[in-house]
């Protein structure tokens, strides 16, 4: 009764990862739980999520070959594409559809945009075709666009490039402030990527160690016509997470990435923490800091938490609220 912050399954959305040239799902070693999925069984998942209330998925996609600029990206035909065209056919407005909007997973060198010939990312160029790929899964049925490159004016590029094509109602969650984090490493086994020449991604992302900067870069998509904001990682970036609800009204996401996820996961397999408590506490704590909605590996046991109405924290009367049996049609908290 007295309890100050709610989470629920209408917080919550779920990545998937769509594998080409697979006939059934792969398991990924370092996210226990988390496959990467063919089309048939990313369908049955999605399916499945919706059921549970989870209003939204975030669709990334694993091509069978790469190039030098990424074009599997804005293929009409390429796998998240498909995906989304299949998905908005059947499931239409009762599952909202997000998109990464990136190159990393598409590319040979593994960087988020076009590299030159001194191996540095050229922001422009990347931005142009950050556009293309806006227009393209905004055509497949896309209902938000997620821009993750942290390239400069990527925003109001792909705004641009949408409203052009007719999409204005297309929105744009921002990787607004994403920084270079070391708890991105399962992610990168699970999209297959490896940064060429053991290079980094420092130059586009942010540095750890800088509060201010996000709040500029925040700032900016907001300028340049962002809907919603993302604060990627999540649990190691909470204060950035409460800076940014401080500065605007805007629906704030946060990521809780892959090795936040898979360092619960390790903990619980050892017998370390309550795996379940573990996972709902985390959650709680990134809702408490000011995030709207949590992008999040836990998505399907944390929904399977709540509409089971299990404890929320062990020892905690009524720490969190269950969801609504019947399904959202936004991905508002």
């Amino acid at each position: 009764m007295v309890a100050e912050t709610t989470l629920s399954v209408d917080d919550l959305i779920a990545p998937l990862f769509i594998r080409e040239g697979i006939d059934e799902p792969q398991p990924i070693d370092s996210l226990p739980g988390v496959a990467q999925h063919t089309l048939d069984s990313a369908m049955a998942e999605a399916r499945e999520l919706r059921d549970l209330g989870i209003p939204a998925v975030l669709l990334f996609g694993v091509p069978a070959e790469k190039d030098d600029v990424g074009s599997g990206a804005w293929d009409p035909e390429g796998i998240v594409q498909v995906a989304l065209q299949r998905m908005k056919a059947e499931f239409g407005d009762t599952l909202v559809l997000i998109a990464d909007l990136c190159v990393d997973e598409y590319t040979t060198h593994g960087h988020c945009g076009i590299v030159d010939a001194d191996g540095n990312v050229d922001n422009d160029a990347t931005v142009a075709n950050y556009q293309r790929i806006a227009v393209a899964q905004a055509t497949a049925g896309a209902d938000i666009v997620a821009p993750s490159g942290m390239m400069d004016g990527q925003v109001g590029a792909i705004r641009a490039a949408l409203d052009l094509a007719g999409f204005e109602t297309t929105s744009i969650l921002a990787y607004a402030a994403k920084y270079a984090s070391s708890f991105y490493g399962p992610f990168r086994d699970a999209v297959d990527v490896t940064i060429a020449d053991g290079g980094d991604r420092k130059g586009y992302q942010q540095d750890p160690r800088n509060g201010r900067e996000a709040m500029s870069e925040i700032r900016a998509d907001i300028a340049e016509g962002a809907d919603i904001i993302m604060v990627k990682p999540a649990m190691a970036y909470l204060d950035i997470i409460l800076r940014a609800r401080l500065e605007t009204d805007l629906p704030i996401a946060a990521y809780h990435v892959s090795g936040e996820y898979a360092m619960l996961k390790a903990a619980e397999a050892n017998g370390w923490i309550d795996g379940d408590a573990a996972a709902l506490e985390s959650l709680i704590a990134i809702k408490r800091a000011g995030a709207d909605m949590i992008l999040t590996y836990l998505a399907r046991s944390v929904a399977e938490t709540l509409t089971n109405h299990r404890p929320a924290i062990t020892g905690g009367p009524r720490a969190i609220t269950s969801a609504k049996p019947e399904l959202t049609r936004g991905i508002g908290g």
